[in-house]
């Protein structure tokens, strides 16, 4: 059996972070991988440049049944110190929209910039690695491959969530976490793009295509100032994903597709104009057309509608909401939300309270970000605070 001083079940982003900070401390460390691929969500995340971290990290971007956890490791490994690491391998990097950060080039740049750091550190990398079995061996771990069996005095669990399964999202971090009696939070998909009812997808599935600039809001208050996009099986976009993490099935959504008082000024300005060519000025015209359709609006110059009815329209346009039939799942979904229950876990060193040496960093548990590089920005602070003790 072979003996090391960590190992580390996972090599994505948290994982080869906590890798290479505990390789510089001098740790034995072994990063295992079912996969036959190196950093696989990194290399497919931001359409292959992979938007690796926000200028605008802050702890309220992120969702956890425990609200104050994320911010002792986001406080010590900061978006600015991920920033001087990447600036320190001279991959170049632009800000894209709300303060994404993406490489000009390619995702494979933080893969190879991760790689370095775990070689330099003196980290062994074992990929096609599916493990058969953990156990508990004193104050350590024995872990069995199909192949090969290994002991550590610490175990990084850092295997992410389920979303993604064609590139090898499991179940096996919760499994685990239960298996030594931690509490798992229920999961589902997150930052996923919304199903319709059947009576809304017939109505709505001929606008494939068509984006726009919206306010979405979910039942709980919570609101985001992004664009939509209607698909042929929905709705999706940045607005669309964002509030998808808080949504909960049998909720509506709405969605302000004109701001509050435009209509008045359109009344002002323009009252001659009949409220179809109005508002093909303001939103895309086959939306116009829809909507016109859907919500039974009569046409006619602005200057004929009653202040009642006016008000009816504009409250349709500036709340115009809908309940979703459902999310596309696991399949599409960027990140899952729930997952190992962090009340279990330090939030410093992300040991589980009652397991010594054993770590959780990542997706794996129960912390979600927004999008735009906040979730691997969880990655890099979980997976640096980790590898500073294990």
């Amino acid at each position: 059996m072979q003996a090391w001083d960590v190992i580390v079940i996972g090599a994505g982003a948290a994982g080869l972070m906590c890798a290479a900070e505990a390789g510089k401390r001098g740790r034995r460390v072994l990063v295992l991988d079912h996969g036959k691929r190196i950093g696989r969500k990194i290399l497919m995340s931001g359409g292959g440049r992979c938007n690796f971290t926000n200028y605008h990290v802050e702890p309220k971007a992120f969702l956890c049944a425990n609200p104050h956890f994320v911010k002792s490791a986001l406080a010590r490994y900061t978006q600015w110190d991920f920033i001087a690491l990447v600036d320190k391998h001279r991959i170049a990097f632009h800000e894209k929209t709300l303060g994404q950060l993406f490489c000009d080039d390619s995702a494979q740049n933080i893969v190879d910039m991760l790689v370095k750091e775990c070689e330099q550190a003196g980290v062994s990398i074992r990929l096609r690695a599916e493990i058969l079995e953990v156990e508990r061996l004193g104050e350590g771990f024995t872990v069995a491959t199909h192949d090969e069996a290994y002991s550590c005095h610490s175990l990084v669990v850092a295997t992410g969530g389920l979303s993604m399964p064609k590139i090898g999202a499991s179940p096996f971090g919760y499994k685990l976490a239960e298996q030594f009696g931690l509490r798992v939070l229920p999961t589902r998909a997150g930052l996923v793009p919304f199903t319709l009812q059947p009576e809304d997808k017939q109505s709505l599935e001929p606008l494939a295509g068509v984006s726009l600039p919206v306010v979405a809001e979910s039942e709980d208050g919570t609101r985001f100032a992004e664009n939509l996009l209607f698909t042929h099986r929905g709705l999706s976009g940045p607005a669309v994903l964002q509030i998808s993490s808080y949504w909960q099935p049998g909720e509506r959504v709405c969605f302000e597709l004109l701001p509050a008082g435009r209509l008045a000024e359109g009344v002002a300005d323009s009252p001659n104009q009949e409220l179809k060519t109005w508002l093909g000025r303001q939103l895309p015209k086959r939306l116009v057309e829809a909507l016109l359709a859907r919500e039974g609006l009569v046409n006619k110059p602005l200057k004929q509608y009653t202040p009642r009815e006016l008000a009816a329209i504009e409250e349709r346009l500036t709340a115009w909401s809908l309940k979703p039939g459902g999310t596309e799942g696991y399949r599409t979904a960027e990140v899952t939300l729930g997952g190992v229950d962090t009340h279990e876990l330090s939030s410093k060193t992300m040991m589980a309270n009652k397991v010594p040496n054993l770590y959780f960093v990542g997706e794996v548990m129960d912390v979600t970000g927004w999008l735009g590089g906040y979730n691997f920005q969880w990655a890099w602070s979980s997976g640096w605070c980790a590898g500073q003790v294990v």
